[in-house]
């Protein structure tokens, strides 16, 4: 798998044809990688050493998918936590050394996945120079917005902090980037399809989530949510069965007689975002339903008003966000 990812598309038409996708200057090899992944340091271990990089990239929705090797062996180091981004290495020959725990080191070899958040714990890593890699680069906010969509709360640094081996040859994670990198199109260089691209995104996402979390000794699935108290979980499903009515965050404190701010804690604590953060997202949820049973004729203002949503500009930015589509998107699939 992954034999030509970013080399050519599905019908073997070379892809990334008009780029820089190789080069033996270390200046084209850290701009490169400074573009792909974040503000980082290259060394090469033998002194006057020349590189023979491969230096290939293209963004899926929200992930930089790259296919990358020095060409020869190399440190890399100081990656920049500011660029609050994770990073995802397949290894597809040769061995990568990474960090594992405290003063534990691993090597990668073909069909291994390593993950790594920068932005929480120091990475570093040394290629071999035999090795090619095919990487993912994805924003922290991107992996946290997922969690909450999907299992109702945004991990602590427990998950964040962990750096995991995962995968392996023949992985459904490898064949789920092998079907990513297959989509391409060499006549855009990207995913033709937007809203294919924006499932992409967020199966990997999900997929991700899941296996780092297994990798780590986590459940996503029950951990936080039977850990929260019995205010946070009433709020939640207050929040969802009244979310056309728009409460505000006082109101839903107010019926289950807990201050807002007690209310706030205890979703800062224990889901990682604000109550008016899960509220806003059930309801755009619950407006998306409304729109894929909307009869013949509906219109998106019709549903939007009575979904109370008074500014639609910003309504459809948000939608569009999530969902990666806009309303009337939506309504037009779901009536043509």
């Amino acid at each position: 798998m992954l034999e030509t990812a970013l080399t050519h598309d599905q019908s073997g038409i070379p892809v990334l044809r008009d780029q820089l996708t190789s080069s033996r200057e270390w200046a084209d090899v850290n701009a490169f990688c400074h573009s792909a992944y974040m503000p980082l340091r290259t060394r090469p271990l033998n002194r006057g050493d020349v590189p023979d990089a491969t230096l290939r990239k293209l963004r899926i929705g929200q992930i930089t998918f790259s296919r990358f090797c020095f060409g020869v062996p190399t440190r890399v180091e100081d990656f920049d936590p500011a660029s609050g981004n994770i990073i995802v290495v397949n290894t597809l020959r040769g061995s990568v050394r990474h960090p594992l725990g405290p003063r534990q080191k691993v090597d990668t070899c073909a069909g291994d996945s390593y993950v790594v958040d920068c932005s929480r714990t120091e990475y570093w890593n040394i290629a071999n120079g035999d090795d090619l890699q095919f990487n993912l680069t994805i924003s922290h906010r991107l992996l946290e917005e997922t969690s909450e969509r999907w299992f109702g709360f945004v991990p602590q640094d427990d998950l964040w902090r962990k750096r995991c081996v995962f995968g392996g040859e023949g992985s459904a994670w490898l064949a789920l980037l092998d079907y990513a990198a297959r989509s391409v199109d060499a006549r855009l260089d990207t995913v033709a399809n937007p809203l294919i691209a924006k499932r992409l995104e967020e199966t990997i996402c999900i997929e991700l989530l899941t296996q780092w979390a297994h990798a780590a000794g986590l459940d996503l699935t029950t951990g936080a949510r039977t850990a929260a108290p019995r205010h946070v979980r009433e709020a939640e499903k207050l929040m969802t069965e009244l979310a056309s009515a728009a409460p505000s965050v006082a109101e839903i404190a107010g019926m289950l007689g807990v201050s807002a701010r007690s209310l706030s804690e205890g979703f800062r604590r224990f889901r990682g975002i604000t109550p008016h953060g899960y509220l806003t997202a059930r309801r755009l949820e619950g407006f998306r339903a409304v729109l894929l049973r909307a009869p013949p004729g509906s219109t998106v203002a019709e549903a939007a008003r009575a979904w109370g949503y008074v500014n639609q500009g910003a309504m459809t930015a948000a939608y569009r966000q999530r969902f990666g589509e806009s309303p009337a998107q939506t309504l037009r699939h779901r009536l043509s």
